[in-house]
């Protein structure tokens, strides 16, 4: 079934995958295995070298449309249904690639936005297409919660990532609280974007939101970098899980009343403008 890897390794996200239909959610698992496959690439034990080259042989297949693979054609079959353009998942071949180094570091905002838009940012977009959201300001917010989710992922993974020789933010618990209050930026902006998904849709995305949302908030509470390298990996657990799930159907009752969206983040998206054209992916 696709959804196994779903349940397997995205925790809130499977939890929230509940208030989908079969069919949406046969389409969204297609993408997160996707995902999770190229991310398997470059987080595998391999050397260097030989992530490079089955890194490169899947891109290649994808590119080339080698519908053998499973996972490519059902990516290359949601690509066409739902128009997508390929400049999307070619930005996700991009910020997985930028992983794909014996030492990463991120040292500015641009970057770690550039970085955040490419690996998740571009998913949020590509759920959108799936949950069949026109309004390109609600895109705009689509790009955004993705980027808060990514944030979010930073901000728990430091040790994980440490270990593997990537710093996106460095060790230490001012700079973690730092991007944990950036991402809320992009939560906040992402809100109102939510009322262009259809009803049926809506309360999924709410759900994912909200849930992903609250990991920010378990992370602040080990108050210190001793308490946090102890933690391990954080999660939301499930009680957690239920209460953001009952608030989550006062936020479905206020995006009813949204009649107008504008959208309100512009200012981070003039950074990412500075190498990504974000109109011609939307």
């Amino acid at each position: 079934m696709k959804s196994n890897l779903l349940k397997k390794h995205a925790k809130s996200f499977y939890w929230a995958s509940f208030f989908l239909s079969s069919n949406t959610l046969d389409k969204c698992s297609s993408l997160y295995n996707f995902c999770r496959t190229l991310d398997d690439i470059v987080d595998d034990n391999n050397n260097l070298s030989v992530k490079k080259e089955i890194f490169s042989k899947f891109k290649n297949d994808f590119e080339n449309k080698n519908l053998n693979n499973q996972i490519i054609k059902d990516m290359w079959s949601i690509i066409d249904n739902e128009s997508i353009s390929k400049q999307i998942v070619m930005d996700l071949f991009d910020g997985v690639e930028t992983d794909l180094e014996e030492k990463v570091v991120i040292n500015s905002k641009k970057d770690l936005l550039v970085y955040s838009y490419r690996v998740a940012g571009t998913v949020g977009l590509m759920m959108s297409k799936i949950l069949k959201v026109k309004n390109k300001e609600a895109l705009k917010g689509a790009i955004d919660l993705g980027i808060a989710m990514q944030l979010t992922n930073i901000a728990r993974d430091v040790c994980e990532d440490n270990a593997r020789n990537r710093q996106y933010v460095k060790h230490d618990f001012s700079s973690i609280r730092d991007i944990i209050n950036e991402s809320q930026v992009f939560y906040e902006k992402s809100f109102k974007s939510i009322s262009s998904i259809p009803v049926n849709s809506r309360f999924s995305v709410i759900v994912a939101r909200r849930v992903y949302r609250k990991i920010g908030d378990y992370i602040l509470n080990q108050k210190n970098i001793d308490n946090y390298n102890k933690a391990g990996k954080i999660y939301v657990p499930v009680f957690e899980k239920v209460i953001q799930t009952f608030l989550s159907i006062i936020d479905f009752i206020r995006l009813l009343f949204v009649k107008k969206l504008n959208y309100e983040n512009q200012l981070n998206h003039n950074i990412l403008e500075q190498e990504i054209n974000l109109n011609e992916r939307i």
